[in-house]
């Protein structure tokens, strides 16, 4: 009897992620990265962020807010990081839990108030609360959906970074 060994799963390469995981088991100093951004300003409410070698991400705020409207603002795009970082989180743990994925759609929503962000008020300027509906489409028992969806949630960096008091240190150069 032949053993059929299964290279991708959710379109994720297992053998890149298994090597990941065994590098980092023989050294731990492997699983401790730094990301970057440079964000340039284009006048306005317009800036664009490049990371490493991709074309720049544009950034802008609504014609209510002032802005031209031509690109996201930074608190969508800060929804949309939480929502890519859950997606790649469920890709991740149904992999290794050999779920097969047919559909993952996050839907996010936050409340925020301008009027600190307008100088209006002290207090907090960011969201008061984000929402985050995810729907699975997966043949999967509904059981193993919800272990599926705990495990997301106990391994989200950016759902941690922004449901956690994370120091951000900002210096003017």
């Amino acid at each position: 009897m032949t053993e059929t060994v299964t290279s991708k799963l959710n379109d994720v390469n297992i053998a890149a992620v298994s090597g990941l995981v065994q590098a980092i088991e023989a050294d731990s100093d492997k699983a401790k990265t730094t990301w970057a951004a440079h964000v340039t300003w284009k006048g306005a409410f317009e800036s664009e962020a490049t990371v490493r070698s991709f074309s720049p991400s544009p950034s802008d705020e609504p014609a209510g807010l002032g802005g031209g409207d031509t690109a996201p603002n930074p608190v969508e795009q800060l929804l949309g990081a939480l929502g890519n970082c859950l997606a790649v989180g469920y890709a991740a743990n149904a992999t290794a839990a050999g779920i097969e994925l047919k559909d993952v759609r996050v839907d996010l929503k936050g409340d925020l108030d301008l009027h600190v962000f307008l100088g209006l008020a002290e207090g907090h300027a960011g969201f008061e609360s984000i929402t985050a509906t995810v729907t699975v489409d997966s043949d999967a028992p509904r059981e193993q959906l919800e272990t599926l969806h705990a495990n997301v949630l106990k391994s989200s960096p950016v759902g941690h970074t922004i449901g956690s008091a994370v120091p951000v240190d900002i210096v003017l150069a």
